[in-house]
Formats: structure tokens, sequence, C-alpha cells
């Protein structure tokens, strides 16, 4: 299998650097393929760039609530 591409993000990583893969490339793709289906060359950007959203959105929603630890509530999406 090819190697994710490094450089490329998708962005809203928050306190993640552009280009920082905050996944487990090899796990995600297992899943996929474990699902049946195959994996796109930009599938893991994509998905990358969504995980790295949800953790700034649940950052801005710990710190707007006057904390600054980031607990489990923080990630669902309502």
């Amino acid at each position: 299998m090819a190697k994710a591409k490094k450089g490329k993000s998708g962005g809203g990583g928050g306190g993640a650097k552009p280009g920082e893969m905050l996944l487990v490339a090899s796990k995600v793709r297992q899943m996929i393929k474990d699902a049946g289906c195959n994996t796109a060359g930009d599938a893991l950007d994509g998905l990358n760039g969504y995980v790295g959203w949800l953790v700034a959105q649940a950052a801005k929603r710990a710190s707007e609530n006057g904390r600054k630890t980031v607990r489990a509530h923080d990630f669902i999406i309502m």
C-alpha cells in the first residue's frame, strides 16, 4: 500500500502543525478494508482534516465552559 502523503492535512487542525498526520494511517486503512472498501489517495487527508476540526471544536467548547480539560462529551455533535 502507498504511504500517506506528507505536506497535506486538509486544514482545521487547531494546534496541529499543517501537514501533521493525526491518524494511524494503517489502522484506518485496515478498517476501510475490513468494511470491504478501498482507500482513495486523498481519503486519509480528508479524514485527518475532519479529526483536526473536531479537536478544535472540542477545545473551543471546553474553553467556553471555563475548562482547560477536553472531555469526551466535548466531541459529541448534536
